[in-house]
């Protein structure tokens, strides 16, 4: 049985249907602070709690005969985690700790972490390699790599496989049920702005990048999930403890984005520059060829695939959410 924590949040809920989907057995932990368990298969069970309660998680472990961890649970804004740095410390490391511990002292000795590109801060050409130096720019970086750190040290002294997947930037649906309802991504903050006939925020274009703004590697979730289910594959038949970029390999500029959701939505919106965010960096861009030739695995999704699938998601999830609004004033008219 796999342990998925963080399963019924956006890339939860694809990586679990995944690993469901290839015949694996999952449970899933998940706090729901962002998660929603009615859209995971009916078959998969969800455990609601904290990573932070090793106990809870000892407890999940035991009573699903769990052999493998999918650790997802944590916090990934780039521009919270500045303004509430003790908390992501909180939650992605000592969460990181106690799924370890958990799994330590119940003899589970492989786990898949969900790390991030956010690892690398700024690099001198743009594309980043595993052996790039990690020089994290944002408190959520450095959880992240303080993260991948404990994972090695705990590995290499309890006999466990790992692997830290680092994700570029993750975005897209692979079901029109499983929209990015993120506040802090850039694909659904665009969103947002259209629905509310405001512009949305392109943050600084002064950047040494061919029209100024950041450039970003974007993944489609549905091949983010594909790899997190080839790595288990790949654990199943030898010893593994390696790191990965998950992510095409090509680099798309915030203009890039904004005209292909000016496409996918027919809305032809303008955009406003604002001031640039403190630490990000002009480009950042996978070097995917370790987990291609290693593992087989390799993006199979375009910008123009991710930033369409992810419309359409948010379509039919602003329209249920306006249905569910006008039956609530209903019935609250009805109750007068």
């Amino acid at each position: 049985m796999l342990l998925v924590t963080g399963g019924a949040g956006y890339i939860g809920t694809h990586v679990t249907r995944a690993l469901s989907t290839s015949g694996r057995e999952v449970v899933v932990v998940d706090d729901l602070s962002s998660g929603h368990p009615e859209l995971l298969p009916a078959e998969v069970p969800v455990e609601v709690g904290s990573v932070l309660d090793t106990d809870f998680l000892m407890d999940v472990i035991d009573m699903y005969d769990v052999d493998a961890v999918v650790h997802l649970a944590g916090w990934k804004a780039f521009d919270e985690s500045i303004t509430r740095p003790s908390y992501y410390y909180r939650q992605n490391v000592h969460g990181m700790q106690s799924v370890l511990a958990a799994m330590v002292r119940l003899d589970v000795r492989r786990i898949v972490f969900s790390s991030s590109a956010a690892v690398y801060g700024t690099v001198d050409d743009g594309t980043v390699t595993e052996e790039t130096p990690a020089i994290p720019e944002s408190p959520y970086g450095r959880t992240k790599l303080i993260c991948e750190w404990l994972l090695r040290d705990v590995a290499a002294a309890e006999g466990i496989d790992w692997v830290a997947l680092r994700y570029f930037n993750v975005a897209g649906a692979g079901d029109m049920k499983l929209a990015d309802r993120g506040v802090h991504n850039l694909i659904p903050r665009v969103f947002q702005a259209i629905d509310r006939g405001e512009r949305p925020s392109v943050f600084g274009d002064t950047y040494d990048t061919p029209d100024g703004t950041c450039i970003r590697d974007y993944i489609h979730v549905t091949d983010l999930a594909d790899a997190h289910a080839t790595v288990i594959d790949a654990m199943d038949s030898a010893p593994m403890a390696s790191v990965y970029n998950v992510g095409c390999g090509y680099g798309a500029s915030v203009l890039d984005v904004m005209r292909a959701a000016q496409q996918a939505s027919g809305v032809p919106f303008d955009w406003q520059i604002d001031e640039p965010r403190a630490g990000d960096p002009a480009s950042v861009v996978a070097d995917a060829t370790r987990i291609r030739t290693e593992l087989g695995w390799k993006a199979r999704h375009d910008l123009d695939d991710i930033v369409s699938s992810a419309w359409e998601a948010w379509s039919v999830s602003r329209k249920a959410t306006m249905t569910a609004s006008r039956q609530g004033a209903a019935l609250a008219v009805g109750a007068l």
